[in-house]
C-alpha cells in the first residue's frame, strides 16, 4: 500500500490526465455510492464510499472543523484522505492526500463540463471565490479554453485574491480583480463559482447570450449561487443526476418551487461522455458540479496508473 502526498499528486497529474480519466470512467456503469455524516457542531466527520465497476472502489474520510479558519494564522478547515481499492484484488492499494485530490477532481469535473458545453471561442473567464478550489478552477478552465484572454476575479473579500492574481499574471494571463459582480457577469463568456453563498450571486438578468456558467458551490440544499431567472433561461446539465438534482440548492430549490423540473435537466456526464450535446451560439448553458467519490476514484486510478 502506498501513500500519495499532495506534492506527488501535483507532480504527476495534469489536467489532460484528469479530464481523460473522467471521460473514460463515465463509459463504465454508474457507481454505487454511500455517504456518512457525523456531527458534533461545529465539528463534522464525513465519509463517502464508492464502488465503481471496471475501476475499483474507494472511500473518502474527512475531518472538518470550520473554526480553524479563524485561528491566527489560519489552519486548514478540512483534513482528508482518499483510500483506493484495486478493481481486481480488492485490496487497499493506496491512500491519497484528500484535499489535493479533491482540488484536481473538482476542477477537472468543471473543465470537462466546459469542454462539452462552453463556446470554443470563449475569450473571458470570471472566477467567483478565493479558496483553493477557486484557484484550481481558474487553472483548469484556462487549460481547457486556451483562447481565453481576460480573467476576472471577484470575492467578497478582494484582498484574498491577490495571490491568485499574481500567479495567473505571472503565467501571462491578463487578470483583474473586479468590484462590480453584476458587470463582470455581464462581460464574461465563462463564469465559474465556488463559494459558500446561501443566496444567489449570479443573476439571470445579467447573463449575456452564449455564456457558460459553472456552479461548484451550493453543495447543500440550503446553499445557492444562481437565481431562478438564470435557471429558467439556461440549458441545465449536471455531472451526476442522483447527487446534483437532490442535494444541491441550485437545483433542488427551483425544482421545489416549480421553476425547474427534473426532466428539464438535459443530461449528465454519463449521457454526455457518449453523446456530446450540440450547442447553438446564443445558448446559455449551466453546469452543476456536485462532485462525488466516483470522480475522486476515476482521477486517483489514473494517477496511480501514471505513476507505475
Amino acid at each position: 500500500m502506498r501513500y500519495i502526498a499532495a506534492d506527488d499528486i501535483r507532480r504527476e497529474l495534469t489536467w489532460d490526465i484528469a479530464i481523460e480519466a473522467l471521460i473514460r470512467g463515465h463509459r463504465y456503469p454508474p457507481p454505487q455510492v454511500q455517504d456518512i455524516l457525523l456531527s458534533d457542531m461545529p465539528y463534522s466527520l464525513f465519509g463517502r464510499g464508492v464502488i465503481l465497476p471496471g475501476v475499483g472502489a474507494g472511500m473518502k474520510v474527512a475531518s472538518i472543523f470550520p473554526p480553524n479558519q479563524d485561528r491566527s494564522p489560519p489552519t486548514p478547515v478540512e483534513h482528508a484522505i482518499f483510500v483506493v481499492v484495486d478493481n481486481c484484488s480488492k485490496q487497499i492499494v493506496a491512500v491519497l492526500d484528500g484535499p489535493e485530490l479533491t482540488r484536481w477532481k473538482t476542477a477537472a469535473d468543471s473543465a470537462l463540463g466546459s469542454r462539452l458545453l462552453s463556446r470554443e471561442d470563449s475569450k473571458s473567464l470570471l472566477v467567483i471565490g478565493a479558496g483553493p478550489i477557486a484557484a484550481a478552477l481558474a487553472n483548469a478552465h484556462l487549460a481547457m479554453r486556451p483562447g481565453v484572454q481576460n480573467v476576472l476575479l471577484w470575492n467578497r473579500r478582494p484582498e484574498r485574491l491577490a495571490p491568485l492574481q499574481a500567479a495567473l499574471s505571472g503565467r501571462g494571463h491578463t487578470t483583474t480583480i473586479v468590484s462590480n459582480l453584476e458587470e463582470a457577469v455581464a462581460s464574461a463568456d465563462i463564469i465559474t463559482s465556488a463559494t459558500g453563498a446561501q443566496t444567489p450571486l449570479i443573476c439571470g438578468n445579467d447573463i449575456r447570450p452564449g455564456s457558460h456558467v459553472d456552479l461548484v458551490g451550493g453543495f447543500t440544499p440550503t446553499m445557492r449561487e444562481a437565481d431562478d431567472e438564470l435557471i429558467s433561461k439556461a440549458r441545465v446539465f449536471v455531472d451526476y443526476r442522483p447527487t446534483a438534482v437532490d442535494g444541491s440548492g441550485d437545483l433542488c430549490q427551483p425544482i421545489a418551487s416549480g421553476v425547474l423540473t427534473t426532466e428539464d435537466v438535459q443530461g449528465d456526464l454519463y449521457d454526455m461522455a457518449i453523446n456530446a450535446p450540440a450547442r447553438q451560439s446564443e445558448d446559455i448553458t449551466l453546469y452543476k458540479n456536485a462532485g462525488g467519490a466516483h470522480l475522486d476514484l476515476m482521477v486517483a486510478a489514473a494517477l496511480l496508473k501514471n505513476m507505475q
